[in-house]
């Protein structure tokens, strides 16, 4: 059992990650009752998604609780009825109780109801914060625990209302009744956008402190991606608001905008929650104080030079830390002992060991540059072939499958299944299955083979879904200066892999002419994409 808790780590991750945007969705669909209330009760498009999203959500807490109990039992010692007092237990319990319950409420399409769900969202609320950075604070904890509060409600009314209100606008498709019902949530998006701004600000302020912390650490990393997510968001519920504010009783063209915007708009939110529940597996860049990582250090490492294009012989390789760990555990001198990934001391990589990790990235840099370059010239009839560039995206799969990690199959001493013990390996390999499935969907869609308006979609998804995974993506590295630089390229990759999926998204879903903006805006990311890995370093 030992030796899954690395992978246990990051799936903790993603469970987090599945509980807060379910619970935002919850929150979201019951705020939108309260405040822009467009009727007795929410239709029942609405009322499906609210009992759905509580539904799941108490099946993830449910999940976490049963599977953090098994681990804890497992690698402690301790009995079950030791850990029903323990936080996560207590508070897991409670949130997927409530979760239940507004379920079951959300089936009543009576107004009374409202109460009794507005009681369950401050429940499963409330399980969050006792379950986060603030709560386990000992010094400004009360400001840090309303600063959360805020944030969260904040975000949960905004990104978690916005489903309700596409919903809620189907119903209502005349052009006052749509106008009215989205200048109240225009209202609602504007409060949140303030108290979220405001409660970040604070929360930033006791976790970072210094700005040096903001680029010397992985949390304060992260906190600059959701800044720059959050931007986006930001700009596309500008042009959301200014269509409601000049178009709002002409015609009933402008919901199509409005729709499509918003559907951009909810998932960069979803994103950034997914880079929420990431932060909850840092520590708060305040509490690193004497690790920063110093300009110079991240000056040297982003230096741009030329890319190392030539492999190095596995010879120069470190030996793989896996087998020397058996070596020193032989199964004759304990049976209880399991390898678990990271545990071992750090030590540094080799001169192999980091020209061979340059050269997989070179590489992959270069395909994909050459891809976004093909993908802007296949726009032009002069050069209609190139339409046939994602093909290349197979070539660059096997290439990591069989590349990326060379202590594991099919280089290394470690066997296929083995290897997937590792969340590292685990991750690179679930990144190559969605690159397989962006080439196939994409290569059928660029030759028309594919017609299905829906196949269209699986591009942008697949990018979204990649960029999204990337910013949880976890490395069982000891040395925090070594996280921190390896931050430091996923990130810029991360972001750019969302805006390139939703541009994409917006462009085959944008009506008329104003797709062409999205159209030149994805290609120039896969472009950038390319440049981030040629230009990526580990010396």
């Amino acid at each position: 059992m030992a030796q899954f808790l690395d992978l246990f780590g990051y799936l903790s991750v993603l469970l987090r990650a599945a509980a807060l945007s379910l619970g935002a969705i919850a929150l979201g669909g019951v705020v939108f009752t309260f405040v822009v209330r467009p009727g007795p009760a929410l239709p029942a498009s609405g009322r499906r998604l609210l009992f759905l999203s509580a539904f799941a959500l108490a099946a993830t807490q449910v999940f976490y609780v049963l599977m953090n109990s098994i681990i804890l039992s497992a690698t402690t010692g301790l009995r079950w009825n030791e850990l029903i007092g323990a936080s996560y237990f207590i508070w897991g319990c409670a949130s997927a109780s409530a979760a239940l319950a507004l379920g079951i409420l959300s089936t009543i399409p009576a107004s009374g109801v409202q109460v009794g769900q507005l009681a369950c969202s401050l429940v499963i609320l409330a399980a969050t914060i006792a379950t986060s950075h603030a709560a386990a604070r000992l010094e400004h904890q009360p400001i840090l625990i309303a600063a959360t509060a805020v944030h969260q409600f904040a975000a949960a009314a905004w990104i978690g209302g916005l489903p309700y209100l596409l919903l809620t606008l189907r119903k209502y498709t005349t052009p006052p009744e749509a106008a009215a019902i989205c200048k109240r949530f225009s209202g609602l998006a504007l409060t949140s956008v303030i108290l979220l701004f405001g409660a970040g600000l604070a929360l930033s302020t006791y976790y970072i402190g210094a700005p040096a912390a903001l680029y010397g650490t992985t949390y304060g990393i992260m906190v600059a991606a959701k800044t720059l997510l959050f931007g986006m968001i930001l700009t596309l519920g500008a042009f959301n608001f200014r269509l409601v504010r000049d178009r709002g009783q002409d015609g009933s063209g402008w919901l199509k905008w409005l729709s499509r915007i918003s559907e951009a708009e909810i998932g960069i939110g979803i994103t950034v929650i997914l880079a929420a529940a990431s932060l909850t597996s840092q520590p708060p860049a305040i509490d690193l104080t004497n690790n920063l990582v110093r300009l110079p250090t991240i000056a040297e490492r982003v230096a741009p030079r030329l890319p190392r294009m030539g492999t190095p012989p596995l010879a120069s390789l470190s030996p793989s830390t896996r087998e020397l760990w058996k070596k020193e555990h032989p199964p004759s001198s304990s049976n209880t002992q399991a390898y678990i990934p990271g545990q071992e001391d750090y030590v540094p990589p080799t001169e192999g060991d980091i020209a061979w990790s340059e050269y997989n990235h070179h590489w992959a840099g270069l395909v994909v540059f050459v891809m976004g370059i093909l993908a802007v010239l296949s726009r032009y009839r002069w050069f209609t072939w190139a339409r046939h560039w994602p093909v290349a995206f197979v070539g660059l799969a096997v290439f990591l499958l069989l590349r990326a990690d060379p202590e594991n199959w099919p280089l290394g001493p470690s066997g296929f299944w083995e290897s997937f013990s590792s969340s590292d390996v685990a991750q690179h390999r679930l990144f190559v299955l969605l690159i397989v499935l962006f080439a196939a969907f994409e290569w059928g869609v660029q030759t028309h083979q594919l017609k299905a308006p829906k196949a269209a979609l699986v591009f942008p998804a697949v990018c979204t879904a990649g960029g999204a995974l990337l910013l949880t993506h976890v490395h069982a590295v000891t040395n925090l200066q070594e996280e921190l630089l390896a931050e430091l390229s996923h990130t810029p990759l991360a972001l750019l892999g969302v805006a390139a999926g939703w541009a994409r998204w917006l462009e085959l879903r944008f009506p008329g002419p104003a797709r062409q903006m999205a159209a030149r805006i994805w290609p120039v990311c896969f472009a950038l994409v390319g440049v981030v890995l040629l230009l990526y370093r580990e010396a």
